[in-house]
């Protein structure tokens, strides 16, 4: 599963995530995830239609095909089940 999330330094919702993403990054080491800046990497976040609320994290699996888009927080937990579920 590939993983992109979109942030931006001043989203307040970005900086609880990123405790979340610290755990989950430990939990599954091997998920690939890239980083998008919504302000730096503007060519890049176009591409994913995003809007204006953030964060923004979408899933792919191994085909590039989307398979999930988170919009906002999440907990922990259901962060870590839908991972769970979908990293095979």
């Amino acid at each position: 599963m590939i993983v992109v999330k979109i942030n931006a330094l001043w989203c307040s919702g970005c900086l609880v995530m990123n405790k979340i993403w610290q755990k989950i990054n430990k939990d599954f080491p091997n998920l690939d995830i890239i980083n998008l800046d919504y302000d730096f990497d503007n060519d890049e976040v176009k591409k994913y239609d995003i809007g204006n609320i953030l964060p923004v994290v979408i899933f792919f699996n191994e085909q590039n095909k989307e398979i999930h888009r988170i919009i906002g927080e999440i907990s922990y937990e259901k962060l870590y089940t839908f991972i769970e579920g979908n990293n095979k």
